[in-house]
């Protein structure tokens, strides 16, 4: 195993429960559709970015349930 391997969000965040709100928020990753089809073409900063995005979206929607 290599231990210098760099951590990167090259991967997808899907946790494959995919389901659009009516905002087109997916209920399992909390990204935009928008976001999701664009992520391959995302930079690291970019990711990081949405990856922030998703969690505030997360926190909000956990916040009014």
């Amino acid at each position: 195993m290599n231990s210098n391997k760099k951590i990167s969000l090259t991967n997808s965040p899907c946790v494959r429960n995919c389901c659009l709100d009516g905002d087109d928020i997916c209920l399992g990753c909390f990204r935009h559709i928008d976001e999701i089809v664009a992520w391959r073409s995302y930079s690291e900063q970019d990711k990081l970015q949405v990856a922030t995005l998703c969690q505030q979206r997360r926190e909000n929607s956990e916040d009014n349930s």
